[in-house]
């Protein structure tokens, strides 16, 4: 087996080491968050754990926050969109399953909004300008619907397992703020001015607001313009009720990614913006009292001939060309030099993170000899996750 120590070139692991394989099978577990910053192998990581979770007999969904095509090229899909696909070529001789999915931010909201309106004043809303630029483009839209389709997915009792590639970079972890920036949008000062005319009787935007507004909202009014505010305002009003059961929802999703029934994993490279991040996302999970479960360090170097130091590679290397012998011997030893100059590297980058926070298990996966494209790629890196305790 490939455990940390090993990849890590022997030296002594300051972290224990991380045994995925307990985590995907036990029963408990039913959430898996994968997060860390961009280009480190996440989307890929969470795939392989999805389908060796399947394959061990756990009916997974594999949810996506990152709108990259990534996961489902290598689960050999056409596309993904906000509903589940089944993925074809999945080992279910233990009853497992496989299905993945990509977040559709603006259909996830048309889904709340038929769910908790009347067909009437869901048509309404959908016809809504400031809805619809809303649903679409505005910031925080996708975090807020992250928390909305992940409870949507635990609540059916459909899955037993549930996975989420969350994007790159340190927005990975918005959605977890998604209760409370949607509590200060509902209970802000300047929403609930905008409440105010469709509660009177229809009464004129306009009038009401000038009235009502002091130096601040009327500029506010001026920059935005009379029917965009009119707009904002029969948007929320319409949404009102509808917007104070997300609120509800959001929360009870965020105690439940503090329950123990979720495992959160770090992803990260053996590089120092990487462990960086990664430091980071350790940090914040702790300050929300998140369960980390992990730090997975991904694409790790090894050197076969572990024995031959970068001296005696560059020694020997140095001689042969002094002696006109043998150019591509001499080439090698100095291929094997400069890796072993990598290794040394990574390691020393790994164990910032682990004197940082050695009560954090580590499990180190190899570098992978090809881009990891389908589902034989994922079993290889699922089969490293799983051999690395």
């Amino acid at each position: 087996m490939t455990g940390v120590d090993d990849v890590l070139s022997g030296r002594p692991a300051v972290s224990p080491t991380l045994d995925v394989d307990a985590i995907i099978g036990d029963p408990s577990v039913r959430i898996v968050v994968c997060c860390g910053s961009g280009g480190v192998g996440k989307t890929t990581t969470a795939a392989a754990l999805g389908l060796r979770a399947a394959e061990q007999g756990r009916r997974t969904v594999v949810l996506t926050i990152d709108p990259a095509r990534r996961l489902a090229q290598s689960m050999g899909l056409t596309e993904l969109d906000n509903t589940p696909r089944e993925v074809a070529g999945v080992d279910t001789g233990n009853g497992g399953a496989l299905f993945a999915m990509m977040l559709d931010m603006k259909r996830t909201f048309d889904e709340v909004v038929l769910a908790h309106t009347d067909p009437a004043k869901a048509k309404e809303i959908f016809a809504n300008p400031f809805y619809q630029a809303m649903s679409s483009t505005f910031a925080g839209t996708q975090e807020y619907m992250a928390m909305e389709k992940l409870g949507q997915l635990r609540a059916t009792d459909e899955w037993d397992l549930i996975v989420v590639d969350t994007p790159p970079s340190r927005s990975a972890l918005d959605f977890l703020d998604a209760p409370q920036h949607l509590a200060k949008f509902l209970d802000g000062r300047m929403l609930r001015m905008l409440l105010v005319p469709a509660r009177n009787g229809g009464r004129s935007v306009l009038r009401l607001m000038t009235a009502s507004f002091s130096l601040v909202g009327r500029a506010f009014m001026k920059v935005l313009g009379t029917e965009l505010v009119s707009d904002v305002s029969t948007f929320v009003s319409s949404l009102d009720s509808t917007f104070g059961g997300f609120r509800q929802r959001a929360e009870r999703t965020y105690r439940v990614l503090q329950h123990r029934e979720t495992a959160f994993l770090l992803v990260a490279a053996p590089e120092p913006d990487a462990i960086r991040e990664a430091t980071y996302f350790a940090e914040r999970l702790s300050a929300d009292r998140m369960p980390l479960s992990g730090l997975v360090l991904n694409r790790v170097h090894q050197v076969a001939a572990g024995q031959l130091s970068t001296d005696r590679s560059l020694g020997a290397a140095e001689s042969l060309a002094a002696a006109g012998e043998s150019a591509q011997t001499a080439a090698a030893l100095r291929i094997h030099a400069g890796l072993r100059r990598r290794v040394a590297r990574e390691r020393s980058v790994a164990e910032r993170f682990a004197l940082a926070h050695p009560q954090v298990p580590l499990s180190a996966v190899p570098a992978q000899p090809a881009d990891v494209h389908d589902l034989a790629g994922l079993r290889a890196v699922g089969a490293a996750l799983g051999d690395a305790h």
